[in-house]
């Protein structure tokens, strides 16, 4: 509870701010990866050599927090699908760490396949034919490095929101392709 009570305090960017004077200690290779668009599963699957894997570890039925309800225009005491996963690239530690926030709402024609991934990608569902709308955040949160992303799929609302790990960070730095 702890982690997402930190979560509530934390000032989010959006990703066109993301070079301001507050945001200028982004380590530069993390940037890239927190205003990239398109499907993070696609791109840490590029970078791992064709290797992926999601690992979920949590979900169900919870109450959307507040600074949730208000990026998506929904009612505060509105419930959401959560899912919280790891993303494995070609390491046996996690890169990322990702929560999405889906709407009961949400959950209905196109979406209701979103209650039911398993171990596959969100990212595979929401880019397998067009890219949907999306307005990113930005900020740092204990864990690591995290944006937060509304999209509008079939128009419907959900936040996915990923933090890089540090052991992505470290790949990252041990493995520059420049």
């Amino acid at each position: 509870m702890s982690a997402n009570l930190s979560h509530h305090l934390v000032r989010w960017h959006t990703s066109r701010q993301c070079f301001n004077p507050s945001l200028t200690h982004i380590p530069a290779e993390l940037r890239p990866w927190l205003v990239a668009n398109g499907s993070l599963t696609r791109q840490l699957t590029q970078l791992a050599g064709g290797q992926f894997r999601v690992e979920p570890f949590r979900q169900g039925f919870e109450r959307i927090y507040l600074h949730e309800s208000q990026l998506m225009h929904t009612a505060v005491d509105q419930q959401a699908w959560v899912r919280e996963v790891y993303l494995y690239g070609c390491e046996a530690q996690p890169w990322v760490k990702a929560r999405s926030i889906i709407p009961v709402q949400s959950l209905k024609g196109q979406g209701l396949r979103l209650r039911y991934l398993k171990n596959r990608s969100l990212g595979s569902l929401l880019f397998a034919r067009t890219a949907p709308q999306c307005i990113r955040q930005i900020a740092l949160l204990p864990e690591g490095w995290t944006r937060r992303s509304l999209y509008i799929w079939h128009q419907r609302p959900l936040i996915v929101q990923e933090t890089f790990l540090p052991g992505f960070q470290h790949y990252l730095l041990n493995h520059s392709q420049l």
